[in-house]
Order: structure tokens, then C-alpha cells, then sequence
């Protein structure tokens, strides 16, 4: 199915800073953002894919690819969704992540 033919309902912005690594070494951590990919269905809910690419520390960057957990309420009809992850290695390390993504629609009266 491609990407403009199938019904999106909606997505969310996300953002974030690394955990730091190579703590002995170089302790460095770094910042990404982006916006998740349409809902997936799923058993009670659903759940968005997230990819992004960290910014650039001295020689390199990272890359992150996960799937949300199911929808949190945060009141007013609004939700957000969890995420843990681990970039790719790339330096020799990998960083840890976890956040939580924006409220989708975040301007809309409708809720």
C-alpha cells in the first residue's frame, strides 16, 4: 500500500536527548526529533513506528528506529505514547533513549 493511499488518523511530534555514553572516554549524549509514522492498529489500541537521526557529536551520529506503546490518556480525548530505545552503534557505542511523544494535534479545538 503506499503511503498516500492509506487512511492516516493521526501522528505525533517527538523529541529528545540521548542517555550519555562512553562515560569513561568521551561522556557525550545527543539531541532528535521528528514525527512518528500514521497509528498502527493493534489489541487495545495502537501504536506508532519512530525513526529519526540524532544530530552530529565531533565524528559521528545515530540513527533510532522503534515502535510506541499503546496509547497513554492524558485527558481532554488527548493521548501520547511511550518509547524506549537504543540507537545504532556507530563511534564504537550505542545510546539509550526513552520518552514520551507530544500530544497529537496539539492545536486543535476538537478534543
Amino acid at each position: 500500500m503506499s503511503c498516500c493511499n492509506r487512511i492516516q488518523t493521526h501522528d505525533h511530534e517527538f523529541l529528545g536527548s540521548t542517555m550519555l555514553a562512553e562515560l569513561e572516554e568521551d561522556p557525550h549524549n545527543h539531541r532528535f526529533a521528528g514525527v512518528s509514522g500514521p497509528a498502527l492498529r493493534v489489541t487495545r489500541g495502537h501504536v506508532h513506528v519512530v525513526k529519526a537521526r540524532t544530530d552530529f557529536y565531533e565524528n559521528h551520529f545515530h540513527e533510532l528506529e522503534a515502535t510506541s506503546g499503546l496509547q497513554i490518556d492524558v485527558g481532554n480525548g488527548r493521548h501520547v505514547h511511550f518509547v524506549r530505545a537504543t540507537t545504532t552503534e556507530n563511534d564504537g557505542h550505542t545510546h539509550n533513549l526513552i520518552f514520551a511523544t507530544l500530544i497529537e494535534n496539539p492545536i486543535s479545538e476538537e478534543a
